[in-house]
């Protein structure tokens, strides 16, 4: 049958990265009446929340993933953007009231089904493990930053933010600098203070069901990832050499699109843009990015070892090597039904950790979980059959403060960028990554359609 000739093609767009932002960015995209084709230089959807090749098949039956994430309940464009890909939060994440257990017994804080703020204030004033005025010290933290809009000074750290609004060191120690680690993956002393506290604000004063926790159910690249890159032309194993553009299209690789969104690591986007006046303080901060390092141990149990909670809070001691900071039940999160448990301990900002041997790495992490696992339940970590440590050096970039982020937008009307490195308002999260592909795709889609309309 002969085509219609009065149809037009669908617009092409190139989407340069098969990360969570890529993806999202393809998804928008192609809602809103594009070919896209996706450009990824690895084998595997997913950045840097995706899964990994392994070898230790019979040791770890379900696929491994580059590092053990958690979502929030705030995390609404990623949820919206699963459901429109049939991917099921329902289905494929375990959504629990926030909770903040700790492995050796000593602390627990949980917040209960009550409308917003007062889940907030009661899950703080009923903590155990704080003293009266511990608790009274937190949900002053809480007020403070409210009153301040949630903004604090330009320029503060988390640690001169706790200060100054009278955290006890125990209070810290126990929920600040954790919480700080998880979202922001830097040390309070080196953290921005307004990007930790829009993550609270988000959490903690907002509905109530933003501050559940969401433990995915599969690895991360089934949790949605493949559902998307499914929908589009793949170009897998395909490093993008070169970009460049014109008023009327981009060029990748000498192929021509209508428009793209550049969603590669920073480092890697700086090398792709081409030149432009206007665009030499996004370059420059592009490549002034300083990184930090994410890691994971992932052990195999003799037996099953479920936690009375998928995710414990552990205590660090630095000079024994006790550097996790969290233990998740990957066992029966994902289902492990062959008689052995799995467990996974994360360490974040783990600088200190790559100085040192893996052996010696694990077999610390290890004594930790054994020491402040078997305080709480009073029973014996069962034998190790063996365990895969997971580096990755350049999780995150380091969220300092006054950090300069570039926008989505750049000085050509057919190129965006995106990507959790992108002035979000949010550190480095994977709902960050979400919604700043999503921006970049809507402003990908104005801009031809504006340009359209002036040609007609």
């Amino acid at each position: 049958m002969a085509a219609d000739k009065g149809v037009s093609p669908a617009p092409r767009a190139a989407v340069i990265g098969a990360g969570w932002a890529g993806l999202a960015a393809a998804q928008r995209l192609s809602r809103r009446g594009f070919a896209v084709t996706v450009y990824e230089a690895s084998r595997e959807a997913g950045g840097r929340a995706r899964t990994v090749v392994h070898r230790t098949g019979e040791l770890f039956p379900q696929p491994l993933d580059n590092g053990q994430h958690l979502m929030l309940g705030a995390y609404e464009q990623t949820l919206a953007l699963m459901r429109e890909l049939g991917a099921e939060p329902e289905a494929r994440l375990l959504r629990t009231p926030l909770r903040l257990p700790s492995a050796d017994g000593d602390f627990d804080l949980r917040a209960p089904r009550l409308p917003s703020p007062l889940h907030a204030a009661w899950a703080l004033l009923s903590a155990r493990g704080l003293t009266p005025a511990g608790r009274w010290a937190a949900l002053r933290f809480v007020a403070g930053l409210k009153k301040l809009h949630w903004y604090p000074p330009g320029g503060a750290t988390v640690a001169e933010l706790v200060a100054r609004l009278g955290q006890p060191q125990a209070v810290v120690a126990r929920l600040w600098r954790p919480l700080c680690l998880a979202a922001l993956n830097t040390p309070p002393d080196q953290a921005c203070a307004r990007l930790f506290a829009a993550v609270l604000r988000d959490s903690l004063d907002a509905p109530r069901q933003h501050s559940d926790l969401l433990f995915p159910r599969c690895d991360l690249s089934s949790l949605w990832p493949r559902a998307a890159a499914a929908r589009h032309a793949m170009r897998y194993g395909h490093a993008v050499r070169q970009l460049t553009v014109d008023e009327n299209a981009v060029i990748v690789d000498g192929e021509r699109y209508d428009v793209a969104a550049l969603a590669t690591p920073p480092g890697v986007a700086a090398q792709l843009l081409p030149h432009h006046p206007r665009m030499c303080e996004a370059r420059r901060a592009m490549l002034s990015f300083r990184y930090l390092p994410i890691a994971t141990l992932t052990l195999c149990l003799a037996a099953p070892f479920p936690l009375d909670f998928p995710m414990l809070m552990l205590a660090e001691a630095p000079a024994r090597g006790h550097l996790g900071q969290w233990v998740f039940d990957r066992g029966t999160l994902l289902g492990r039904a062959d008689g052995r448990g799995e467990l996974a301990v994360v360490v974040s900002a783990a600088t200190p950790l790559l100085e040192r041997d893996h052996a010696a790495s694990a077999a610390a992490l290890i004594e930790q979980l054994r020491e402040q696992l078997c305080r709480r339940s009073g029973r014996r970590l069962p034998t190790v059959l063996g365990w895969k440590l997971l580096v990755d050096k350049r999780a995150t970039f380091a969220a300092t403060p006054n950090l300069f982020r570039p926008d989505n937008a750049t000085a050509w009307p057919r190129l965006a960028l995106c990507g959790d490195w992108t002035d979000t308002g949010y550190p480095a999260t994977l709902e960050g990554a979400v919604r700043s592909g999503l921006r970049a795709a809507d402003l990908l889609a104005d801009a031809l359609a504006q340009a359209t309309r002036r040609n007609r």
